[in-house]
């Protein structure tokens, strides 16, 4: 097959690949996705659900940069339930469980027809080299297409290998072939490469679930979207059932531990802390005489239910055994069994900021090749590789998404500068500046971002700056009055008799204060939409508190600005121990703030490098 150049070349069609092919394609670079089936882009290869705690706030992020995580998720969503509801807004995260089908169709109609970008299925065995770089791929089959920049995301398929009790075989999932020509060239870079592993629980027959004596779990009643387009639920909504496991479960589980492929030492990675197998929880909370299992149904007209809580790598006889242990799946049927799946990533501090490999010019890596685990991690990751690579081949500067504006940078940053141990999962926790990361202002945050680089269209335009001007109309009635303690008061407000007068913004700061208070006290407020009314409450609660933040995120801010050279020779700055030198150069920081959070950094080392920045006249802002 002869194929004519283009722009951006995207390996793989999972959620990190969709999200890089379509970033690019909106920029205005001629992309080619290649999969290897085209019925499996957008494929939940494992829980079919989108966002959660941390999560949700980067689909709200890539929807802000105008992604498509967030409308498919809005159009394959049969259950939305905002996490921490009771808690406060910053730490608040939306969640859908999604039909399967319909998110892969409906991803698939998307990528379809997104102008400039092709989907071209094969394998992808080689890397066309220009010296050192990078300038296409080479297929199986002999044909090659030439590009610009190149973008990885191969998931767990390099050198993926299947775990289920005892018996291995090759696979990057259930029913997939591994790639390993592919993960042969990568070994002829010299990264520093590592295994990882992950799994799945048996999936089961819903038709076979007593339902009727488990609790259930309905959605909330007024759905949280994630994309800041979608008006309403497009998918019929259901109820999730609850069960738990309990002592002859976990004797069940006990008695056969030697069996699990991970306690019975076939498997050498590492899985993630933050979704352990039931073996795990069985073996480390050995305390708890149950855990609670999710029955998720995996789609309206599917019959599958996926039990979340019970990932395994046990011998498929066994999982059998424990399943009917617990209460209403006596006679559940099993028909998929769970399972491990154990791949190579690579160290993702041998990645810039851009997800571009420092030594491998025009090519980008993106996904669980990198070290992490989950669709949402993997979409931002594809966003980001997608935008710098169309940025590269358009001979425009890179963008590098800060973590003081976004979790996307909190993200690459963790990445990038301190690397893994084990698959990395967002959490709201992560960010330091998390009340002002909130997934109500995504949108305000990145789509003026979004704006200046072209990767927005037009109805998310309209509809921002529309949005925008509706804010700015609340606020402005809110700030532009003072009222009395006693006009306060007299609206049911109770406020301090001390004489200060207050505007509506400062009287919305108060404990229990809504929105809707103080209409009697501003009669045009009426006039404002529920979901104006919501973003300045949220706006208003955290005030102070990111004024107090403020300086702290200019502090990190300057830093972020103070670049570091490529070629800058950490071994010759006087007074650094010979171990940070070496972590230093190991690591190449790209900025004097990705240094500050290096393992061992200190105060007197980072003005020790600062010093020496400015001795060699390189103390130069990005």
């Amino acid at each position: 097959m002869k194929h004519s150049p283009v722009d951006v070349v995207v390996i793989g069609g999972g959620h990190a690949g969709a999200e890089a092919a379509h970033a690019a394609a909106r920029m205005g670079a001629r992309t080619v996705l290649v999969t290897l089936k085209r019925e499996g882009i957008g494929v939940m290869s494992c829980n079919p659900a989108i966002g959660g705690l941390g999560k949700g706030h980067l689909v709200r992020e890539i929807d802000a940069m105008d992604g498509v995580m967030g409308r498919v998720a809005d159009k394959a969503g049969i259950q939305f339930r905002l996490l921490n509801r009771r808690k406060g807004p910053a730490v608040r995260g939306p969640r859908a469980q999604a039909d399967r089908a319909i998110y892969r169709s409906a991803m698939l109609a998307e990528t379809e027809a997104r102008e400039g970008l092709e989907i071209v299925e094969g394998e992808v065995t080689d890397f066309l080299m220009d010296g050192l770089r990078v300038s296409g791929v080479l297929f199986a089959d002999g044909s090659e297409i030439r590009a610009g920049a190149v973008v990885l995301t191969t998931g767990t398929f390099l050198r993926g290998v299947i775990h289920i009790g005892d018996v291995r075989r090759p696979g990057g999932r259930m029913g997939d072939k591994p790639s390993i020509k592919l993960a042969e060239r990568i070994d002829s870079f010299n990264l520093p490469l590592g295994r990882l592993k992950t799994g799945t629980p048996p999936r089961l027959d819903g038709r076979t679930i007593n339902w009727d004596i488990l609790e259930s779990q309905p959605g909330d009643e007024e759905p949280e979207l994630f994309s800041f387009l979608s008006k309403q639920v497009e998918a019929k909504q259901i109820s999730c059932g609850i069960t738990y496991t309990n002592a002859r479960t976990h004797e069940i589980i006990r008695e056969n531990l030697s069996r699990s492929a991970m306690y019975g030492g076939h498997i050498e990675g590492v899985g993630p802390r933050y979704c352990p197998s039931i073996e795990d929880k069985v073996v480390r909370f050995a305390d708890k005489d149950q855990h609670q299992i999710f029955l998720e149904p995996e789609g309206i007209d599917d019959p599958t239910v996926y039990p979340n809580g019970i990932s395994t790598s046990l011998p498929e006889e066994v999982q059998e055994a424990y399943i009917r242990s617990i209460a209403g799946l006596e006679n559940a049927k099993i028909v998929q069994p769970g399972y491990a799946i154990e791949y190579d990533y690579v160290d993702p501090r041998a990645l810039n900021a851009q997800l571009s490999l420092r030594d491998v010019p025009g090519l980008y890596f993106a996904g669980q090749i990198n070290g992490t685990t989950g669709y949402e991690e993997a979409a931002a990751q594809g966003l980001v590789a997608g935008l710098n690579a169309a940025l590269a081949v358009q001979g425009r500067e890179a963008v590098a998404f800060s973590r003081t504006d976004s979790y996307i940078g909190v993200m690459i940053d963790d990445l990038t500068t301190r690397g893994v141990a084990e698959p990395y999962r967002m959490f709201t926790s992560r960010a330091e500046f998390r009340l002002s990361l909130r997934a109500d202002n995504a949108d305000q945050r990145l789509t003026p971002l979004g704006l200046r680089l072209g990767c927005v269209g037009e109805e998310r335009r309209v509809a921002f700056l529309d949005k925008i001007e509706r804010l700015d109309t609340a606020r402005s009635l809110l700030s532009s009055e003072t009222y009395t303690p006693k006009q306060i008061g007299s609206v049911g407000i109770k406020v301090k008799e001390d004489g200060n007068r207050r505007t509506g913004l400062e009287i919305l700061a108060f404990p229990d204060v809504a929105f809707e208070s103080l209409i009697p006290l501003v009669p045009a407020l009426s006039s404002i939409e529920p979901p104006i009314r919501r973003q300045v409450e949220n706006d208003a609660l955290y005030a102070s508190y990111i004024e107090r933040q403020k300086r702290d995120v200019s502090a990190m801010k300057r830093d972020e600005a103070q670049v570091i050279p490529h070629e800058f020779d950490f071994m010759i700055v006087d007074g650094l121990s010979n171990e940070l030198k070496q972590k230093l150069t190991h690591a190449r920081p790209e900025t004097l703030a990705q240094a500050g959070r290096m393992e061992g950094m200190t105060p007197a080392a980072l003005a020790l490098l600062m010093a020496r920045l400015r001795r060699n006249g390189q103390a130069k802002r990005a």
